[in-house]
């Protein structure tokens, strides 16, 4: 019981979160209205991935400086959860998108970067898939992981405050401003982000248990 404090509190904060952000009061703000409460739900979509791939890179490095399979494995489930919780981004961003901004993918230059690095995550999927040598199937792979994750920095975070783009925290688009942060918001938000970020790491040590048991069967056989 213990152990599963955690997973009870994301339960719980998961559920409030859903409550509030289908019943409870937003502001009424310009062109977003009550999309707005996609907030809860797009943005912290975000925030669990960018958890999960930084928790799959120290992995990576672990297993480099280890060598130890286990590690390897912790990495790669990791950004199999990651890569669920980016989709789910994409797709509620796309949702939100078309009700916004007249159509679902605009030419915004965080959208494109974002496709960009979904794509390198999936390439590492592949990667993967393609070598058939245990031990050279992680090492290339984890190389791979430690270069992609700041690469995937770049496209998302730093690249779109460069230049101009429809969304907030880029091209001088404040983000989390008064404009569509307010008192109302801010609580059910953050409460949105660490209730994400427990249900992707439950998600994640379930992914890993499971190979965990797959891997052991196969020994059997």
């Amino acid at each position: 019981m213990r152990k599963s404090w955690w997973k009870i509190l994301a339960v719980v904060l998961i559920s409030l979160v859903i409550i509030a952000g289908l019943l409870g009061p937003v502001p009424a703000l310009f062109l977003l209205h009550e999309t707005i409460r996609n907030i809860y739900f797009h943005v912290p979509m975000w925030f669990a991935m960018l958890f999960l791939y930084t928790i799959s890179v120290i992995y990576s490095i672990k297993y480099l400086n280890t060598g130890k399979q286990e590690y390897d494995l912790m990495a790669v489930e990791a950004v199999n959860t990651g890569i669920t919780f980016c989709f789910m981004g994409l797709a509620t961003g796309m949702l939100w998108a078309n009700i916004t901004w007249g159509e679902a993918w605009p030419n915004d230059p965080k959208l494109n970067g974002s496709a960009i690095a979904t794509l390198m995550y999936l390439a590492y999927l592949v990667l993967r898939n393609a070598l058939e040598e245990e031990q050279k199937r992680a090492k290339i792979s984890a190389v791979y992981n430690i270069f992609a994750f700041p690469i995937m920095i770049v496209l998302l975070y730093i690249l779109p405050k460069l230049t101009d783009s429809l969304h907030p925290g880029s091209g001088g688009n404040n983000a989390f401003s008064s404009l569509d942060m307010n008192n109302q918001i801010r609580p059910v938000f953050y409460t949105a982000v660490i209730g994400w970020i427990l249900i992707g790491t439950w998600m994640f040590t379930l992914r890993y248990r499971l190979r965990i048991i797959e891997q052991k069967q196969n020994e059997i056989n």
